[in-house]
């Protein structure tokens, strides 16, 4: 049967999946039709109340009757009616099903094989995969059989005959069996080619020499695009193969895509794959960090005279620090699996939990926090699977669990391991602000009946007195007094913990040392009675009168004490002879005496050995002299450590993990890779027949190639990826993919390799454009209102066109992702088609772009010939300037409001500030003592990190000196939110004014950011709090992309308000205009006249934000926001409503 969810870390092994479902299915239709066996009564001229063998209770029993066991059975096998062999078969799988032996059947049932019926096909073939293992000879004869239902024309006996062949294990039909995998890895049904994958690990471990033909068929099955095949054939790459990672470079891209559709446990096998397979293939996410932390120690220990190597060791750590950009396929793996953390499944929430451990950077950790913490509702087994790996990540990154530190409170109804485990976790999280609330837990743990429970609560307080030096002296007065408790074990453990404190600062203690003395009478437990003699004996210049006293008593008691006591008592005596030798000399002898006569070989050497060493007689030699510094040395206190410290070298979810110990099959997490290997070998080839279906289409392919081979031109096809990946749209790299979170992948493969192809030319064509712009004249930028009005709505038709079409490669959830990616491209790329230069020549009076921009707009106009006009007529030489018409409509610049324009993502670009941008003040400049600053939220993707919010902050020095040294300090966050300052400016000039952009995580919430800002002689204090629509960035959606995305934030998600329209808002385009000014929204194309519709993100999660006003005729009008976020939701309601009531 299956076992539960989170102890199977990875899928059950080959075809018995199958069999056991087949098993399943099989023993409730039997169940349900038991009732049908009547007719065989009738039959029989038997009464329904005979006993039946079949079913009998005692059947198998001690006392049952053998002979006549299955004879009706056998009866029914052998009849000419397909209805009894029916309901034999049924009879024959329930009674499998429930565990009872059917072996004795076999002849009977395989010649039903070649039954014509496929119902009792299918069920012969369940109990041949059965038993097919156990009886091989009788197997064997019907091979042909077997062979004959491999071409039969009903999938399930294709895949049935393939499984029982698969499970005759016998050396000599490995060749057949080869065959058939071969043909059914070409089958046209996923299920039977799933079978095949299954069948492949079963014939490489009958044969592992087949190895090289079995990796052939992997590879091309590998290939196959059905979410059926997908998790088998991984699972059997893993058995067979794990090694050949070549073979996954061309499918990474598909599974990563697939994943989501896959069933759980191939999820589970595939998750846990491209673990593995992205450490080899990625950089480490968190490189820098590390590189820092190392520096920062050096810096912090090193002396005055070692300042010039230390700046030299701090520059080659500069050095080495280059600035991370994260591999787009990297990206795709993380965004893939994120949403599988809401699986039923607790394996998979499992699997890809240790992926985001072991791949993603720190600041994205945190989500499966709260993944895992779901899981703990769950049994206890799954609860123990998970506490354990969430033990092994607190110890490295504690704060991802702090804010769920009531999950892990312990209830009474918990079995000891899972109380245990808990107290781990409530260990490691503490620090210095909840250690108050985790004391007090434990002192409410100490009073529980679970005696193992009581022991690990008093050492999780002990190690919580370690770890936080504030608490140390509270916890050793508690455990003190937990040493008048009635119950001996919690006096024992308390003791051994006590004496494990003081080992830190002894001196400060000797009344605890004298309080413990006393207790040596009354305390049995041997470990308690060892750890207060061992105490004694170190500390004995701390209590110089009572230890004598102790020694005296324990020599009287020695003969009946415990081993370990015994051993204690010899080492209390040697230390009392060297520091106390006129009180304690014959006491020591005497108990050396009995020490040389005792049972216990290791105390009679123990006792020869100390006497030897601290007695001086002529025949002692040279380390007599040294005694006392053997036997009195200092000793370093005791660090108590987790259990779990060292366990993360084990790969997270991984039995090995659970065990700490290295279990059978298990593979390594390979090491993050020095340099990044070559990101070109996961690209796909497609034949050209599939990328262009119509002449059309080819004609649109070849006026986009400047566009894509131009975005490459500028840095490389690597460089182009990583900008791209970095600027947080989730694209795939320039060269590689622009994959869809759907799994279509005839679309996306179509996308990837046309970016190949035109990588040849794109050089050659770089220069001619280079050539080309020398030769233009510049033209200023004329802007007409006539023009303006002038376009028509068959204009506004075309160009809605072009901005679907421009869409149409993504589906479903991933839609929003890669037409904001397309958006993000056509930014970096310098030559733009026309729509989008008439697109800047409409923004160009808004945001009042600097005169260059338009310039080079103007170059761009006269170069291109527009996208929007295909349909009319054929692209013109390059060098025949076209001349650009301008035909967009005022209302159609609202619907294309939220492009950002940015010319390059390279560096984070500054905006001028405009009527639509509001400033806002951070520094006076009365309070900066001349230093005036102002901020705006510019609404430019932040290129170093796409979860910021650029924050754009104008330095204006109204003093008639220099400021210098401008830089921030002391960034004080809320738990999650991250700042990205600003480079350091060196020197601001009297009376001048300067613009930077700095990004902001504010983590989807409207906390102020509070840092710093210093220059060289002052520091001040200042915050920035964002409006909540700044927290967005805009999503472009097709109408029914709109709709169903809505469709999906219903509920609670959803806000609805009714208002009444400001005297202003008298038509659409002020409505829009408002809108998009409290928000960073963009336009959603829509149908009606009476509704207006926007769509963003949250910049930080990518939560979606869709936002809907319709008007009324009465002049009112309904509000409604859609939001994951039901906060951000709220607020942005309020926003807007301001906004459309004025």
């Amino acid at each position: 049967m299956r076992a539960p969810p989170a102890l199977s870390a990875s899928a059950p092994r080959n075809g018995s999946r199958d069999s056991v479902s087949a098993l399943r299915r099989s023993a409730s239709s039997a169940a349900a039709e038991m009732s049908a066996s009547s007719a065989f009564s009738d039959e029989k001229g038997g009464s329904a109340s005979e006993p039946e063998y079949g079913h009998d209770p005692a059947s198998g029993g001690i006392f049952s009757s053998d002979y006549k066991r299955h004879d009706d059975l056998k009866e029914m096998l052998d009849s000419n009616k397909d209805s009894l062999k029916l309901e034999a078969m049924k009879r024959i799988v329930a009674m499998i099903a429930r565990g009872k032996n059917a072996s004795d059947l076999f002849p009977a049932v395989v010649k039903n094989v070649a039954c014509k019926n496929i119902e009792v096909k299918k069920l012969v073939y369940v109990y041949l995969v059965r038993y097919a293992e156990e009886q091989q000879d009788l197997a064997l004869l019907s091979i042909s059989t077997f062979q004959r239902g491999l071409k039969d024309p009903n999938q399930l006996i294709r895949a049935s005959a393939l499984r029982v062949l698969s499970s005759i294990r016998v050396t000599i039909i490995v060749p057949i069996m080869m065959l058939a995998i071969k043909e059914a890895a070409s089958d046209m049904s996923p299920y039977v080619r799933k079978t095949a994958a299954h069948a492949i690990p079963k014939l490489h471990s009958l044969d592992p020499e087949q190895k090289d033909q079995l990796i052939e068929v992997i590879e091309k099955l590998l290939a196959d695009k059905t979410t059926l095949v997908a998790g088998s054939v991984v699972m059997a790459f893993e058995e067979v193969c794990p090694d050949r990672i070549d073979l996954i470079h061309k499918n990474y891209r598909k599974l990563c895509n697939l994943l989501i559709d896959v069933e759980e446990w191939g999820q589970v096998v595939i998750i846990n794959m491209l673990t593995r397979y992205a450490r080899t293939q990625f950089l480490n996410p968190n490189i820098n960090e590390s590189l820092l932390e190392d520096s920062g120690e050096k810096a912090f220990y090193a002396s005055d005279d070692e300042e010039d190597e230390d700046k030299k060791a701090e520059a080659a750590t500069l050095a080495k620090r280059k600035p991370y950009v994260m591999d787009p396929d990297h990206r795709l793996l993380l965004r893939n699996t994120k949403p599988l953390l809401q699986s039923r499944n607790a394996a998979v929430v499992m699997a890809v939990a240790q992926l985001y451990f072991h791949l993603a950077p720190k600041a994205e950790v945190g989500i499966i926090a709260k993944a895992l913490v779901r899981l703990m509702r769950s049994h206890s087994e799954v609860q123990y699977v998970v506490l354990q790996n969430v033990a092994t990540m607190t110890i490295k990154r504690r704060g991802m669990f702090e804010p769920y530190l009531k999950s892990f409170y312990i209830r009474s109804t918990d079995p000891t391991q899972i109380k245990i485990l808990k107290l781990e976790v409530l260990t490691n999280l503490a620090n210095e602000t909840n250690i108050s609330t985790i004391l007090r837990e434990f002192q409410t743990y100490i009073k529980s009946m679970d005696k193992d429970f009581v022991a690990a609560s008093i050492q999780a307080i002990g190690r919580c007195a370690t770890n936080i030096g504030e608490v140390r002296d509270t916890c050793l007065n508690g455990l003190v007094q937990l040493l008048s408790n009635r119950d001996e074990l919690v006096v024992a453990e308390s003791v051994v913990v006590i004496k494990k404190l003081l080992q830190m600062q002894p001196e400060q203690h000797s009344d605890i040392i004298k309080h413990m003395a006393k207790l040596i009478d009354n305390i049995q437990v041997p470990m308690a009675r060892a750890s207060i003699l061992w105490l004694i004996g170190e500390y004995c210049e701390h209590v110089p009168k009572i230890a004598p006293d102790v020694l005296r008593k324990m020599a009287k008691s020695f003969t009946n004490e415990e081993d370990i006591v015994k051993l204690q008592i010899i080492n209390l005596a040697a230390k009392l002879y060297l520091t106390n030798s006129k009180q304690t000399k014959l006491l020591t002898q005497y108990v050396l005496n009995l020490a040389k006569y005792d049972q216990n070989y290791d105390i009679r050497d123990r006792a020869r050995f100390i006497r030897q060493l601290i007695v001086p007689t002529d025949k002692s030699g040279a380390l007599n002299k040294y005694a006392k510094k053997l036997f009195l040395a200092l000793k370093p206190a005791p660090v108590l450590e987790s259990p779990f410290k060292d366990r993360d070298h084990f790969q997270l979810g991984s039995l090995s993990h659970l065990l700490n110990a290295k279990a059978g099959g298990y593979q390594e997490l390979p090491d993050w890779p020095e340099s990044a290997p070559d990101p070109s070998v996961r690209n796909v080839e497609i034949p050209e027949w599939s990328k262009c279906t119509s002449r059309k289409d080819r004609k649109e392919k070849k006026v986009e190639k400047p566009f894509y081979s131009d975005s490459e031109g500028e840095s490389g096809p690597t460089e182009s990826a990583d900008s791209e990946s970095d600027s947080g749209s989730g694209s795939e790299s320039a060269s590689g993919s622009e994959e869809s979170g759907s799994g279509s992948e005839s679309e996306d493969s179509g996308e990837e390799s046309e970016s190949e192809e035109e990588e040849e030319d794109e050089e050659d064509q770089k220069k001619k454009r280079k050539k080309l712009d020398k030769t233009k004249p510049k033209k200023p930028v004329v802007e007409s209102a006539e023009s303006e009005q002038s376009s028509g709505a068959e204009d506004r038709k075309r160009v809605r066109k072009a901005v679907k079409n421009q869409k149409s490669a993504s589906e479903s959830e991933s839609e929003s992702e890669s037409s904001e990616s397309d958006d993000e491209s056509e930014e970096e790329s310098e030559e733009e088609s026309e729509s989008d230069t008439d697109i800047r020549k409409k923004k160009a009076p808004v945001s009042k772009q600097p005169p260059k921009q338009s310039k080079k707009e103007s170059k761009k106009e006269t170069q291109e010939m527009s996208l929007l006009d295909l349909d009319d007529f054929e692209p013109s030489p390059a060098s025949a300037p076209v001349t650009p018409v301008n035909f967009l409509s005022s209302s159609l610049v609202s619907d294309l409001e939220g492009l950002s324009l940015t010319d390059t993502i390279l560096a984070p670009t500054t905006i001028a500030p405009s009527g639509l941008i509001k400033m806002y003040e951070l520094l006076h400049r009365i309070t900066g003592e001349g230093l005036g600053v102002e901020y705006c939220f510019s609404r430019q993707p932040f290129s170093p990190d796409p979860n910021m919010v650029a924050v754009q902050i104008q330095f204006t020095n109204n003093t008639n000196s220099e400021t210098k040294n401008l830089h921030i300090e002391e960034p004080r966050l809320q738990s999650g939110m991250r700042i990205r300052e600003f480079a350091e400016i060196e020197v601001l000039a009297a009376g001048e004014s300067v613009t930077v952009v700095m990004g902001i995580d504010f983590c989807d919430s409207t906390q102020a950011a509070n840092f710093q800002l210093c220059t060289h002689t002052r520091k001040f204090f200042v915050s920035i709090q964002p409006p909540v629509g700044e927290l967005m960035t805009p999503a472009f959606l097709t109408e029914n992309d709109f709709k169903k995305e809505q469709g999906k934030l219903m509920g609670m998600n959803e806000i609805s308000e009714k208002l009444t329209l400001g005297g202003k808002c008298v038509n659409e385009h002020v409505i829009v205009e408002r809108v998009t000014a409290t928000a960073n929204l963009s336009r959603v194309p829509c149908g009606s006249d009476k509704e207006c519709r926007f769509a963003g993100k949250t910049v930080s999660s990518g939560c979606l934000v869709l936002v809907t006003v319709a008007t009324k005729d009465t002049g009112g009008a309904q509000l409604t926001v859609n939001c994951e976020k039901m906060v951000i939701g709220t607020m942005l309601v309020k926003d807007i409503l301001q906004a459309l009531s004025q």
